[in-house]
């Protein structure tokens, strides 16, 4: 990478709290973001780590998150738990439901966590791997601001809506997959413009409803779903699950933060957890190893696993530590001391 800086994680870490803290976010939300963006940062997903702060801290000037809230915790149900972020991010309502919804899926067998009014901007694989991480099968998702035209469409309408799973691998790092319902993630056509790189055909579409290699007409257009017509029946249903179903907004009714402070970035996320003991009793362990049949016939195969090359990537940044573009750590620098 030409241009580019390399520090150690502790370094990184150190650096994305000041930017937060000193851009008004309280010491909680700070904490709470810093470690999903250096997660992601650390595995090399460029488009959800470092980065993403240049956006937290300007929907934050720009009224589109609370950064001091504090999340309210509800027992909804015998197997539901609700968090109203009440404006604030995401990733603090999700650490602090956590543990209620740990409980609930060993106690139950499933369990839901349903995040409320929430500012959200982060990878949701991070959310998903520290549920595997207990032993226990994840799923999350949210919808996001409408980017995404419905395949036949031209017009956005759906968010880039992503979909995370996670499966706990007794000794090995979990099965995990995070994608969005969309062709790429809208962070991919950001940090293309940002490097004044086309994007490939059929990522996006401009205002006219054209095809366009050109991000910037992209970023004003409408992105594409992928795999057309189950991409869009997909993301429809992150709308309808991470939405209604949970009492919040669809994508559509949100609108990203923005400088006249009229924009609305606030909706729900869903976080699905279940226990294999509570389905399996003594003989989960034995069904897990069950599962291990398929993951080997995959890699025998000469397939990858999802997340392979991400916990590759963690094991050489944890070694060197993290390699970014040098304007990046700059405007960084400058964010935290403006």
């Amino acid at each position: 990478m030409s241009d580019a800086i390399t520090i150690s994680l502790q370094e990184a870490e150190a650096l994305s709290n000041k930017v937060l803290t000193h851009n008004g976010f309280s010491q909680t939300h700070a904490d709470a973001i810093t470690r999903s963006v250096m997660a992601a940062q650390r595995d090399e997903c460029h488009s959800h780590g470092l980065y993403r702060l240049i956006g937290c801290v300007q929907t934050a000037l720009n009224d589109g998150v609370d950064t001091q809230a504090e999340p309210t915790i509800t027992d909804q149900a015998t197997s539901v738990v609700k968090v109203n972020a009440n404006k604030g991010c995401s990733l603090l309502s999700f650490e602090r439901g956590k543990p209620y919804l740990i409980e609930k899926a060993r106690h139950n067998g499933i369990a839901a966590l349903a995040i409320n009014n929430s500012f959200h901007f982060s990878a949701l694989w991070p959310e998903v791997e520290a549920l595997s991480a207990e032993g226990l099968v994840a799923l999350a998702m949210t919808p996001s601001h409408a980017f995404v035209a419905p395949a036949g469409g031209t017009s956005p309408l759906f968010g880039t809506n992503p979909i995370a799973f996670s499966w706990p691998r007794p000794g090995k790092t979990p099965y995990t997959f995070d994608f969005a319902t969309s062709v790429v993630a809208r962070g991919e056509i950001e940090l293309h413009r940002r490097a004044g790189k086309s994007i490939p055909e059929g990522w996006a579409m401009d205002d006219e409803g054209n095809s366009t290699t050109d991000p910037v007409a992209a970023l004003a257009g409408a992105m594409l779903p992928f795999g057309s017509y189950k991409g869009s029946a997909l993301s429809t249903m992150v709308e309808l699950l991470a939405g209604p179903l949970i009492g919040d907004l669809l994508g559509h009714e949100t609108q990203a933060a923005n400088a006249e402070k009229t924009g609305k970035p606030f909706h729900g996320e869903l976080i699905i957890a279940m226990s294999p003991e509570a389905f399996l009793g003594k003989g989960a362990e034995g069904h897990l190893n069950h599962a291990e049949v398929l993951f080997e016939s995959i890699l025998g195969q000469g397939a990858r696993l999802p997340s392979q090359r991400r916990f590759e990537a963690r094991e050489r940044s944890q070694v060197n530590g993290i390699t970014f573009p040098q304007v990046l750590y700059d405007e960084l620098k400058a964010l935290a001391s403006s």
